[in-house]
């Protein structure tokens, strides 16, 4: 790339931050800078990073925040909130959702909560709070997790996902490929 090449390169578009969504025990918020040494701990765990397609285990040095700055600068097109129940006397990061956006008014939901926290409702409780607010206006939202997570599977059924279909991914924690339980919600 020239340096005249470089003036004339548009800058990548600043999408607003994800809104607050308060619920009974959690404030869904947009992530910051500060939230970074808890998402290292929870991310960190084998056991939360073999849940996802994206975490890798153990986690580099400097990821954990590479992943903030870039879901704090508003170029990403994932939406990320916080978890954060210190309102409510718990954790200020219990966890994260994020929402992706897809083609046709459709969006992508995923989501992880801290050891600590698991078996507590608050990954239900987003979900929940996720769906009630719609922030993309998506008339369909899909979500997988792998064969061997079937609590958040339960979180998905629970929250009125449907059963699509066996699928797999790669998992960066694993190293693997592995089976996965599509789902669905119509909005």
């Amino acid at each position: 790339m020239t340096l005249n090449s470089a003036a004339r390169a548009e800058p990548a578009p600043v999408a607003p931050p994800p809104p607050k969504i308060a619920t009974d025990r959690l404030t869904l918020r947009p992530i910051r800078r500060s939230d970074a040494g808890l998402l290292r701990l929870y991310a960190g765990d084998r056991r939360v990073a073999e849940g996802t397609r994206s975490i890798p285990h153990p986690l580099p040095p400097g990821a954990t925040e590479a992943f903030v700055e870039t879901a704090a600068s508003g170029r990403s097109d994932e939406h990320v909130w916080i978890m954060d129940g210190s309102a409510h006397g718990a954790s200020e990061v219990i966890g994260l959702i994020s929402l992706k956006p897809l083609d046709r008014d459709q969006s992508q939901i995923g989501y992880w909560v801290g050891p600590a926290f698991w078996n507590t409702g608050f990954a239900s409780e987003a979900l929940r709070a996720i769906i009630a607010h719609n922030p993309h206006r998506a008339r369909t939202l899909f979500a997988e997790v792998f064969q061997d997570n079937a609590v958040s599977a339960r979180v998905l059924t629970n929250c009125g996902f449907a059963y699509l279909g066996d699928a797999e991914a790669y998992s960066v924690a694993r190293g693997a490929t592995v089976p996965t339980w599509t789902y669905l919600r119509k909005m």
